[in-house]
């Protein structure tokens, strides 16, 4: 199997991918500092504790597995939060990234994966959105994101480090197995936050805006399938592998959903009625956001295959239904099994 370094491989999207790598044959090493992930999730190759920041520990971890590539998902990713801190996202996802790119070029390793976003656009210019978009984000975490890619091209003029760089836009779901899924604290995802409400683990779900240019008033989002977005990484890795050429690419459906649409559709999934508060929009925020993901079918041939919104919704309610119903059973289940397969540093 041959290894590659997955940063965040402890986290939500992180450790999908690490199951759909392992499933393709490669032997994923999860790089975490469990600041937001959680070590139950790494349950398909290595785990090494440690944060990107820590050259010592990043430098032995290349010498210690000698990775073909890195996907780097290690980041602070709440856009409210990185307006009012601006100074923890700045600090912890650009240092960070460069740090371990300066650990890549060490190490030789110049193939990358980038968890980029669909924040790196601001607000639509036309939908459905290309790659083509002007660049233009209007947040801290999306300028964290842009930055980061900004620094790839010159890492690839300078180093020869070539990258695919993947802006997906609503990541939802949990795995189709029910190994893994979402576990945010806070969550502020909007399908597992109406799941939460429906299971009554929060007392309401607040919608923010009901007066947007759209057919009832809430903003539209384009959500794609985590597995969805865990099969295009591997795609992509593939891709770097075999031709070494850099890309930009979106990862979404084509379509999108009202946040009003969603509650309605879990409340018609789980048939029970979901309290619901309706407040003022937030500053910034765009009324659609939908990508066009031509690109990716044409550059890698990949297009979603389990993003439709009955099985986004089937399998995050499965998913935190077993998570916060038998919590307690599920992680001492979990835990057992990752000290039976996962190897500590």
């Amino acid at each position: 199997m041959e290894p590659v370094l997955v940063t965040g491989g402890a986290g939500y999207i992180g450790s999908h991918v690490c199951k759909a790598l392992a499933g393709s044959g490669f032997l994923p090493i999860a790089y975490d500092n469990l600041s937001t992930g959680h070590a139950y999730a790494v349950k398909w190759g290595p785990f090494v504790e440690g944060d990107l920041n820590d050259r010592a520990k990043l430098d032995q971890t290349f010498r210690d597995y000698h990775p073909k590539a890195v996907l780097h998902f290690a980041a602070n990713a709440i856009v409210i939060e990185s307006m009012s801190n601006p100074a923890k996202y700045y600090r912890n996802n650009l240092s960070s990234t460069i740090s371990l790119l300066e650990a890549m070029n060490l190490a030789g390793v110049n193939l990358l994966v980038f968890s980029s976003s669909c924040s790196t656009y601001g607000h639509p210019h036309f939908t459905p959105m290309t790659e083509e978009h002007p660049l233009s984000p209007i947040n801290p975490y999306g300028r964290t994101k842009w930055m980061i890619e900004q620094m790839l091209d010159d890492f690839e003029m300078a180093y020869e480090l070539r990258s695919v760089k993947l802006r997906y836009f609503n990541a939802a779901g949990a795995d189709l197995d029910t190994q893994i899924g979402e576990d945010h604290a806070p969550e502020t995802h909007l399908i597992p936050s109406i799941i939460q409400t429906a299971l009554k683990l929060k007392s309401e779900i607040v919608i923010y805006g009901t007066d947007f240019p759209t057919t009832d008033g809430s903003a539209i989002r384009d959500y794609i399938h985590v597995q969805d977005l865990a099969n295009a990484h591997v795609q992509a890795l593939q891709h770097l592998l075999r031709t070494k050429k850099s890309l930009s690419l979106n990862l979404g459906t084509g379509r999108g959903y009202s946040a009003l649409e969603i509650i309605h559709a879990i409340q018609k999934y789980c048939g029970k009625t979901i309290p619901v508060r309706l407040e003022q929009r937030r500053s910034g925020e765009p009324a659609i956001l939908v990508a066009s993901n031509q690109k990716a079918k044409e550059a890698i041939g990949w297009s979603p295959q389990m993003s439709d919104l009955t099985v986004l919704i089937d399998s995050a309610w499965k998913w935190h239904q077993l998570l916060h119903e038998n919590a307690p059973l599920l992680r001492n289940k979990l835990n057992r099994l990752e000290s039976r397969q996962v190897l500590h540093s």
